[in-house]
């Protein structure tokens, strides 16, 4: 069989706006919201929580869409963020859905909001992070639901984050220190001020920190690598200082927790290994959980955010379909279809994600996962090299639109997670450190090394794509290691990480101690940082290069892109450059995205001989 025997999906279908995405019910369980297109734009829809079929649009965006909202407690208004362009100014709206006014509550231009802290016990209040006065620390601003007034309550003494309890106590803050580690600071409730409690140091901070308190506000739940190699969950008892491990594993970091949301006591917790694994703290719940894994055919998620916990809504991930979203009845265990992200996708026939591992050159044991064409002989196939961004992040097991992409098009689809990604304990993300250009590429050669030795992938046609740190370590493949990729592409990745590490925005720089201790110091390792810059190497990229790049990009400014496409063409080395004018770090508009894939699609088929439909 030839994968030409495999019908192409449209990209449109691929990488279009989704049919309906996000669901939440309201925490009095009558509505139910999510986001879905409204004249081709992404905005938030709302309707009774048993009929989404009734559900109407509530916003009414007309440029980049809306993809952030909240029910409140009050039972009558939604909040949402919103950008301008892909600025990462993100402003705070709070809509009221009985009349369907809708009010811009955080007009200020050059600041971004976030919300800190709302729930049920204070159902008129939310707490809200704002950088208004000093634009490298966000301040707490108490914000009046009901009279839509804003008012500061906190001065940020140099935190990177603060922390909250359920009754919207500010307990402290967290602040980095010089060498990239961190000082948890509580509130000493008789003189107001903030102590010390936890000192972090910079091999564990990537995994410490506070994530939450007890309902009664006595014991705080802890996520920490502190003296163990991987992050478990803890209590703290915060008179007595008394620890007590809920949940560990050696070689993984917990990745998610659930809390009953009125006792705020851990039921559950789950470990992303190559699939997820659910460890069950509360026997109830865990029967739950495995009831609905039953049920189910992919990875499951939950959304409790009914006050009466009496129904949720579950997400089954699947790697070949579609993202489909349930409603559970608790009581009569009733698990009720409501719709699926992109129904469309089941008319074609999609690849299954399959883990992989290998071991690198210094026999560290390295994960990811393949996606393999539908239909073909696994042999000598073309390859692209799918480079996640963060890079402190990782690839997991689920639907992922570009590995269809690729699969479909006659690529296998390479996700590494190479050294320095997340969730696989403090000495693999570690080994990471200073590595960009170093070890972490090389992880990526040797998974190509690897593929080819499987007989699996045709040495001479792999191509290296990413986004952000995937972008760079696209143009590093170009720039380093010109003789194993065919072809490189960039979307928003950074050319220069001297300029990268000195224009990041004002409210990053709390954290730049962290990206100095995992990248490196652009005052005392000047030279370092320039040779491992693609842009250092330019004169030795002999293989063709597509660039793409959001001009509002506040993250890795448009700059990254014209330097390495300036020398590109002083150099008259093969290149294509787009500019998005209305995009920042990745592409929201389903035009752009088409734009993109587009001609990313035919670069790709030009240079390593797969399909196209264009």
């Amino acid at each position: 069989m030839s994968d030409d025997a495999v019908q192409l999906i449209p990209r449109d279908v691929l990488f279009g706006n989704p049919e309906r995405i996000l669901p939440s019910l309201s925490p009095d369980g009558t509505r139910l919201g999510f986001v879905a297109p409204d004249d081709g734009v992404l905005n938030v829809w709302v309707g009774p929580a048993d009929d989404p079929a009734a559900a109407r649009p509530v916003t009414f965006d007309r440029d980049r869409g809306i993809r952030v909202f909240d029910f409140c407690h009050d039972d009558r208004t939604l909040v949402y963020l919103q950008d301008t362009d892909g600025d990462e100014d993100w402003r705070l709206y709070a809509l009221d859905l009985e009349s369907g006014e809708a009010q811009l509550v955080t007009p200020q231009s050059g600041v971004t909001a976030g919300v800190l802290a709302h729930n049920r016990w204070h159902p008129t209040t939310m707490l809200v992070a704002l950088n208004a006065d000093n634009p490298m620390l966000h301040d707490i601003y108490r914000l009046d639901l009901t009279t839509r007034q804003l008012e500061k309550v906190e001065t940020n003494p140099g935190y990177a984050g603060w922390m909250v309890d359920a009754d919207l106590n500010v307990r402290g803050g967290v602040a980095m220190t010089e060498d990239g580690g961190a000082v948890v600071h509580f509130r000493n409730s008789d003189t107001g001020t903030d102590e010390p409690w936890l000192e972090i140091g910079a091999d564990d901070v990537a995994g410490t920190g506070v994530y939450g308190f007890s309902r009664d506000g006595r014991s705080a739940l802890l996520l920490s690598s502190i003296g163990v190699n991987a992050t478990r969950l803890l209590r703290v008892d915060l008179s007595s200082g008394e620890q007590s491990v809920l949940a560990e594993d050696p070689h993984y970091d917990v990745a998610g927790i659930a809390l009953h949301p009125e006792t705020l006591e851990p039921q559950g917790v789950s470990f992303v290994k190559d699939r997820k694994v659910w460890v069950h703290l509360d026997p109830e719940f865990g029967a739950e959980v495995d009831f609905l894994r039953a049920q189910l055919r992919g990875e499951i998620g939950i959304s409790r955010t009914v006050r009466d916990d009496r129904r949720w809504i579950v997400h089954d991930v699947l790697s070949d379909g579609p993202v489909r979203y349930y409603l559970f009845d608790r009581d009569s265990l009733e698990l009720t279809y409501l719709f699926s992200h992109r129904p469309e996708l089941e008319q074609y026939q999609l690849a299954e994600m399959e883990p992989f591992s290998y071991t690198a050159r210094d026999g560290l044991t390295v994960h990811g996962y393949l996606t393999f064409p539908v239909g073909v002989e696994r042999r000598d196939l073309p390859a692209v090299l799918n480079v996640h961004g963060g890079p402190w992040a990782r690839d997991t097991w689920g639907y992922d639109p570009e590995a269809q992409w690729f699969a479909n098009r006659g690529y296998v689809c390479v996700q590494v997670n190479f050294r320095g990604s997340t969730g696989y304990g403090k000495a693999f993300g570690n080994a990471g450190n200073k590595q960009w250009g170093k070890a972490m590429h090389t992880d990526l050669l040797d998974a190509v090394e690897y593929l080819v030795g499987q007989g699996w992938v045709d040495r001479n046609r792999v191509g290296i794509y990413g986004g952000s740190y995937g972008g760079y370590a696209a143009l590093a493949g170009a720039a380093f290691t010109p003789d194993v990729f065919r072809c490189a592409v960039d979307l928003v990745g950074p050319s220069n990480l001297l300029t990268l590490l000195t224009s990041i925005p004002e409210y990053w720089k709390p954290q730049i101690a962290f990206m100095y201790s995992r990248v490196g110091n652009p005052e005392t390792e000047k030279d370092f940082l320039w040779n491992i810059s693609p842009l250092s190497r330019v004169d030795d990229i002999r293989i063709p290069i597509l660039v793409a790049q959001g001009k509002n990009d506040p993250r890795v400014k448009e700059a990254e892109a014209e330097q390495i496409v300036n020398a590109l063409i002083d150099k008259g080395l093969d290149h294509e450059y787009l500019l998005f004018e209305d995009e920042g770090h990745g592409l929201a508009k389903p035009e752009n995205r088409e734009r993109f894939y587009a001609a990313a699609e035919d670069f790709l088929a030009q240079h390593l001989g797969g399909r196209s439909a264009s």
